[in-house]
């Protein structure tokens, strides 16, 4: 007879999926996806090192399941403070301040998410979910377009504008080599490159 899961087993096994989903979580968090061995998974976990077999074929199926988790919890802060927005300028500047200020708090997970070198499963879900900003900023230049708040514009090539300007001058201060700075000008100064880039007025 085959084995046939039951309410119970199950609810352990989504239990210790989501434990080694933390784990992943947290070491990204503190080092970047060399942290993230197997070996560490399953310490900070409590589990044995073979049980996460169980759950992921290898470490990049599991690394490429925390990305997804967590950028897919960062690209829903931004669209949340988007729909919140009054107005094109409103919401190309809460866009990229949204982004750009939670990048500058967690500064080493950012880095994984946009930079870091990462194996070819990670790096097609971090391709998706930079289709999903430039989407975003393409709909919100395009309403403004619309409009009439912002100048005539090729919508999609300007959202590429600046979620490329955005990534780029992030990438210094997110850098685990670089200095750490004050994020107000940092920020400040990435919002009126990218109000501008749209046509839109600063204030």
């Amino acid at each position: 007879m085959a084995y046939r899961s039951t309410p119970r087993t199950e609810a352990t096994r989504l239990a210790h999926r989501e434990r080694l989903l933390d784990a992943a979580r947290q070491l990204l968090a503190e080092g970047g996806y060399a942290a993230a061995s197997i070996a560490a998974l399953a310490d900070r976990a409590g589990v044995a090192t073979g049980s996460v077999y169980n759950h992921f074929t290898s470490k990049q199926e599991l690394l490429a399941a925390v990305f997804r988790h967590v950028a897919g919890h960062e690209l829903d802060a931004v669209r949340e403070a988007v729909r919140a927005g009054s107005g094109a300028a409103q919401q190309v500047r809460a866009l990229v301040e949204v982004f750009s200020y939670r990048a500058l708090r967690t500064p080493r997970t950012a880095w994984a998410l946009l930079a870091e070198p990462v194996d070819p499963l990670v790096e097609q879900e971090r391709l998706t979910y930079r289709r999903g900003y430039h989407a975003l900023a393409e709909s919100v230049v395009a309403a403004g377009v619309a409009t009439g708040e912002l100048p005539e514009q090729n919508p999609r090539l300007s959202a590429a504008a600046v979620i490329g300007a955005v990534s780029e001058a992030l990438l210094g201060p997110l850098s685990p080599v670089g200095e750490r700075t004050d994020p107000g000008p940092v920020v400040d100064g990435i919002t009126a490159l990218c109000l501008r880039a749209v046509g839109a007025p600063a204030g």
